[in-house]
């Protein structure tokens, strides 16, 4: 009778269990407030429209930047590797789906002991056996099952999914990164192709200045020296051509490593100027940062995790109630281990402990859950506030760049009119070869500088792109 009314109990003890399975000791998450301004510097107003919900495709529409995109989506291994990341995030998740439910586990079992006949064993084994040895085997089926009274199992639940989360978001970061990576090298390349140009057109430039200088030194007009200072310019632009034909190969051998291919060449039908800066360039509003920017959402799970963590070390503080349970057959002789009913046995108990003395060890948890969540907390409102300074300083270089090419442009104009000037004058003995000379070397820097403010241009918008958390579409 005893003992039925305790297995009566325990329906009671589960439905007990259950009520207090809805007691919290910890707080649900909720972001942490930020400071963050009704629109960014430089920008007169603030509009949710922004090109960060443009894929990729759309705001690269050229065939073989997205040829070399798509390349990197697939075959870069900084990429795989985070998509694995994910793999593994998603097995901890189905795990971690599951701790709400009970631990089952089967035993068999046999054991043979042979104890001294000195001992008081080995004479209870002779007298009540009648052997010098004790045999048992056991089949059984042990069950365990932890209340989730205090939260603990679900704060458990809840930091494994936001791990998921903000590796899910790390690696749309990473994608995002990746994009903008291989768009600058890109740019970059048709830089280098637009500088060897103009270095091998000048350099055809000079040439003819030397065959002139040599005319006009065959004639009486200059000195050997003004031979010596033309061919000394000549040899400063070809220096120029190996220079540049290096950097192109290395340039395309890192799209290729970016891709996940081997070094070698890329071919392009495009050049810088096929490229025109778009000036429609959406902002949106800083607040839009926090959902749309992959970096800035794998921060904010970060918090998240750390604030379940906390849940978990405070639950940790409390009384935990284990439920157990094993039934299955046992017997002393292998001839009797599958006698039905006489083999049966069946064990319920119910434990509620708690530590008492762990040497700090729960308190330091808790205290360390807290600072950490501290932590977690400022490293998100960090990277907010780098995601908008970002996005400022993106945006005062697609402006001032744009400035910068306007005049740089008009430079060269001006400059390539003063070669054909030089070129006359010189012809006609009203300018000397320094003159000459000089006018070719500044027309040259001016267009290797309107080239790579070109680029800058191109890529200073690709960063606007990336910092507003486009790319990952």
């Amino acid at each position: 009778m005893k003992n039925t009314f305790r297995l009566t109990q325990i329906p009671v003890l589960i439905l007990l269990v259950t009520l207090l399975a809805s007691c919290k000791v910890s707080k649900d998450y909720q972001r942490p407030e930020l400071a963050l301004p009704n629109e960014y510097r430089n920008v007169p107003y603030g509009d949710t429209a922004t090109i960060a919900d443009m894929g990729w495709k759309e705001f690269f529409p050229d065939t073989t930047l997205q040829h070399l995109i798509e390349r990197g989506i697939a075959y870069n291994y900084d990429l795989q590797i985070a998509l694995k990341r994910i793999d593994i995030a998603q097995q901890q998740v189905k795990q971690a789906r599951m701790l709400q439910l009970p631990r089952l586990d089967l035993r068999v079992a046999g054991t043979y002991n042979r104890p001294s006949s000195n001992s008081l064993n080995g004479i209870s084994a002779s007298s009540f056996l009648g052997a010098k040895h004790i045999e048992n085997y056991i089949a059984g089926v042990d069950l365990s099952w932890e209340a989730d009274i205090w939260g603990k199992i679900r704060r458990q639940q809840q930091a494994t999914m936001g791990q998921y989360l903000q590796t899910y978001e790390a690696t749309k970061a990473v994608q995002t990164r990746l994009v903008a990576d291989i768009a600058r090298g890109f740019f970059n390349l048709l830089m280098l192709d637009k500088q060897l140009e103009v270095a091998k057109h000048n350099l055809e430039l000079s040439n003819n200045t030397l065959k002139l200088t040599n005319l006009l030194k065959d004639a009486g007009e200059v000195t050997s020296l003004s031979v010596q200072q033309s061919e000394a310019q000549r040899e400063a632009i070809a220096l120029l051509i190996p220079q540049l034909e290096q950097d192109i190969t290395i340039q395309e051998n890192a799209l290729q490593v970016l891709t996940g291919q081997m070094p070698n060449a890329i071919e392009r039908k495009v050049k810088l100027a096929d490229f025109k800066a778009n000036d429609s360039l959406a902002t949106g509003v800083p607040a839009a940062l926090v959902s749309r920017r992959p970096d800035v959402r794998a921060a904010e799970m970060s918090v998240l995790v750390a604030n379940a963590q906390l849940g978990v070390a405070q639950a940790s503080m409390y009384p935990s109630l284990i439920i157990s349970a094993s039934g299955g057959i046992e017997s002393f002789k292998s001839s009797n281990w599958f006698n039905i009913p006489g083999s049966l046995f069946g064990i319920a108990a119910g434990t509620i402990a708690r530590p008492i003395f762990a040497r700090r060890q729960l308190k330091t948890n808790l205290e360390v859950a807290k600072i950490e969540r501290e932590q977690s907390v400022l490293e998100f409102r960090q990277s907010v506030l780098n995601a908008v300074g970002e996005v400022s300083n993106s945006l005062v270089q697609t402006k001032k760049l744009k400035e910068q090419e306007a005049i740089a442009s008009n430079q060269v104009n001006i400059l390539t009119q003063a070669i054909s000037n030089a070129q006359l004058l010189y012809q006609s003995d009203m300018a000397n070869y320094l003159e000459v000379i000089t006018a070719q070397g500044n027309a040259l820097q001016a267009e290797l500088n309107l080239a790579f403010i070109r680029s800058q241009s191109l890529v200073a918008r690709v960063d606007l792109y990336r910092s507003l958390g486009g790319g990952w579409k």
